[in-house]
């Protein structure tokens, strides 16, 4: 077992939501997808204090001129490794842009230092 860390498992290790089925990490006590709470009474509460902090953030608009037909755009989220390998990619949205129509795309990358959590 790790040093501060219960039987919480190894860190990284992932679960299904069981409110909107995408792949969360264990550790979750709301999904980062569906916002829903995992855990509740004590549970919810972790043992210990747990450092939490967006490491990334970014944001970018789209909009389209009124002129030149519609556009079409896929958002495609990729990871890679330190070696520069793609470990995952996913399509996050699909979507159509009419004339003088606006999308706001956010990507934040949230970091936990896992603590020792109950199960």
């Amino acid at each position: 077992m790790l040093p501060g860390r219960s039987n919480a498992g190894p860190v990284g290790r992932t679960r299904i939501c069981p409110h909107c089925k995408a792949t969360i990490l264990e550790s979750a006590v709301i999904c980062p997808q569906c916002r829903h709470h995992l855990r509740f009474g004590a549970a919810a509460v972790p043992q210990q204090q747990t450092e939490a902090f967006t490491a990334l953030r970014v944001q970018g608009d789209l909009t389209r001129p009124e002129h030149g037909g519609d556009w079409e755009y896929s958002v495609v989220m990729s990871i890679r490794n330190e070696r520069g390998e793609e470990i995952s990619r996913h399509v996050v949205g699909v979507g159509a842009l009419r004339p003088t129509e606006s999308r706001t795309f956010t990507l934040s990358v949230e970091v936990i230092k896992p603590g020792g959590r109950p199960r």
